[in-house]
């Protein structure tokens, strides 16, 4: 299986208009591969380089989407999935875009196929997601960028 965006490279520099010094609007996703016997798709972005001090376990969910129908093989730029919207760590149902704080941070857009639905109730959290999605995972697919803000517009 395999994610890819038009907007950036893998391990490339997110481009600012997918930032909240931007237009904060998701970048396109094209996904191929997905196996012929998956059930749905699950979404996750997630910033692993967030300081200890805004969150103990170190990592920031941006955007988290499950349930997504298997034959999805684009995320049109600007637009939501269908599928069912988790909690992101800024209490966002929707993509919230990069925001670093402090320096350059990496931005992994991670996509798993699952051998099943999960059914679990909008506004999951990536945990119970995670822990759902035990023992049914047939494929994944990571795409990283990195994304600084300038530093008059350094948030979270």
């Amino acid at each position: 299986m395999r994610m890819t965006s038009p907007s950036f490279e893998h391990e490339g520099d997110i481009p600012r208009r997918h930032s909240c010094e931007g237009e904060n609007l998701s970048p396109e996703l094209r996904i191929s591969g997905v196996p012929d016997d998956a059930a749905s798709l699950v979404l996750i972005m997630d910033d692993p380089d967030v300081p200890l001090a805004l969150r103990e376990d170190g990592m920031w969910d941006h955007w988290i989407v499950y349930d997504i129908p298997p034959g999805t093989t684009r995320i049109a730029e600007g637009t939501e999935p269908e599928g069912t919207h988790g909690l992101g760590t800024a209490d966002n149902l929707d993509y919230f875009g990069p925001c670093p704080p402090d320096t350059r941070h990496r931005y992994y857009f991670k996509l798993y196929a699952l051998d099943t639905r999960l059914d679990l109730p909008e506004r999951a959290s990536k945990q119970q997601i995670e822990q759902a999605m035990q023992g049914h995972v047939l494929d994944q697919a990571e795409l990283m960028g990195h994304y600084e803000c300038a530093d008059d517009n350094r948030k979270t």
